[in-house]
């Protein structure tokens, strides 16, 4: 028997962990959301307001975030806007997840760069599709 070794023109890409930055003032709908994105293979890192929001951004670098609209200390569209005026940023894709269910928050989300908006209560498996729909078209 004779061994072969492979031959490999290029490298092999490393399956690396998504990171996707959670941002969800509601501690049960943070946890049970966090707990089904890692489930789901995700690294998730949490936030309860927005206050830490751009510092967490700069030490997590997630490759996706989650945003909740109504938070205690800071306007969601407010951030929405903020994290499109910087443009280090605004390659991050963004899907807000709100219990604001009016069309007009929905528009005013998706007209300040948000890639999708779910209304709570949400289906799971719609958001892992929308996340992995924004995975599938920007490179890692």
């Amino acid at each position: 028997m004779r061994a072969q070794l492979l031959n490999i023109d290029e490298p092999l890409q490393s399956n690396k962990v998504r990171r996707i930055l959670l941002v969800e003032d509601h501690y049960l709908n943070r946890m049970l959301l966090s707990d089904y994105l890692i489930y789901c293979g995700y690294d998730v890192q949490s936030l309860s307001e927005g206050s830490n929001f751009f510092s967490t951004i700069e030490k997590f670098q997630p490759d996706l975030m989650l945003l909740d609209l109504k938070l205690p200390d800071v306007d969601g569209y407010s951030l929405l806007k903020q994290v499109q005026q910087k443009p280090e940023l605004s390659k991050i894709p963004i899907i807000v997840v709100s219990a604001f269910a009016f069309k007009a928050d929905q528009e005013l989300a998706l007209s300040l760069g948000a890639r999708h908006y779910f209304v709570k209560p949400l289906k799971l498996k719609d958001l892992i599709f929308a996340i992995e729909e924004q995975f599938t078209c920007r490179p890692r």
